[in-house]
């Protein structure tokens, strides 16, 4: 089977899960950042047959010391082993979705690239657009047949920490994008970090603006002249993604692999992070 390493639309996956089970595991990422606990009740609610639920502040983040931002990376050791457990081995599709857009979904798109994993996909439209296409959902919890023999490799994808980002601001080396709401980037209306702002020289790009009004992806065309209009002749490996925590950058950075704009970078602390930094500059409006 080939991999598949950006999107997969419901009814692909829907094949899929038909022709290679063996080799495929499906991730319900659903969340809510301000309330945690609605993904888990989305899932037993209503899923995908067979998906497992994996939980954005357990297994998708490490452990918060007040100072790396909301949503740190997890442990490489122990998110190995957490899909170890799920029966992910190395030539395992992972397919993730969500019910936010792929908002969250990216996150783990991402997170298995970190690992080295390449055959990683986010379903476009998340639950909404299986059950649009009249698939089945099921409120029964999966359970995994056996341990998987899933292993980490070198990473597929670059990070930056706050000193480069810091330093950046003199450099001006790399180009800084913002995947979080308007109003947040200017420093209205936050109410999830202590401070409103964002990080002098960054740009916004708002991570839903990726999708359709049906909350499908835009066209990679489309996409890519968009990107462009921000971007200007800067490749992938110029670009610094970031957005509260390190979540919703994801997105972005998903949505450039689809444009065909490989390379970018995510900062993951993002501004969860940086606003907590002694010394911090911190810019305010458009």
């Amino acid at each position: 089977m080939k991999a598949i390493t950006t999107l997969i639309n419901a009814q692909s996956l829907s094949t899929l899960m038909h022709s290679e089970p063996n080799r495929l595991l499906v991730l319900d990422c659903s969340h809510d950042l301000a309330k945690p606990a609605a993904g888990r009740q989305a899932y037993g609610a209503a899923h995908i047959p067979g998906a497992h639920f994996i939980a954005l502040d357990d297994t998708l983040s490490g452990e918060m010391t007040g100072k790396n931002g909301r949503h740190p990376l997890p442990d490489r050791a122990e998110l190995v082993q957490a899909m170890r457990l799920l029966s992910a081995d190395d030539d395992t599709q992972i397919v993730a979705y969500d019910n936010a857009g792929g908002m969250y979904a990216a996150r783990l798109w991402w997170l298995m690239r970190w690992l080295g994993h390449n055959a990683v996909a986010v379903l476009d439209g998340g639950i909404q657009s299986w059950q649009a296409a009249g698939l089945p959902v099921s409120d029964q919890p999966s359970v995994a047949p056996q341990k998987g023999s899933f292993s980490a490799h070198p990473p597929l994808v670059g990070t930056v920490n706050y000193a480069d980002v810091k330093a950046n601001i003199t450099t001006q080396r790399h180009l800084l994008i913002d995947a979080r709401g308007a109003d947040r980037y200017r420093g209205e209306n936050e109410t999830l970090d202590p401070i409103g702002g964002h990080i002098p020289g960054a740009v916004n790009h708002v991570f839903r603006s990726n999708l359709e009004e049906n909350g499908l992806f835009k066209t990679p065309e489309a996409l890519r002249a968009t990107f462009t209009g921000i971007i200007g002749k800067r490749s992938g490996a110029d670009i610094i993604m970031q957005c509260g925590s390190g979540v919703s950058a994801c997105h972005n950075l998903l949505a450039f692999e689809v444009a065909g704009i490989p390379g970018a970078l995510l900062y993951p602390g993002s501004w969860s992070e940086w606003c907590t930094q002694e010394g911090a500059e911190i810019a305010t409006g458009p």
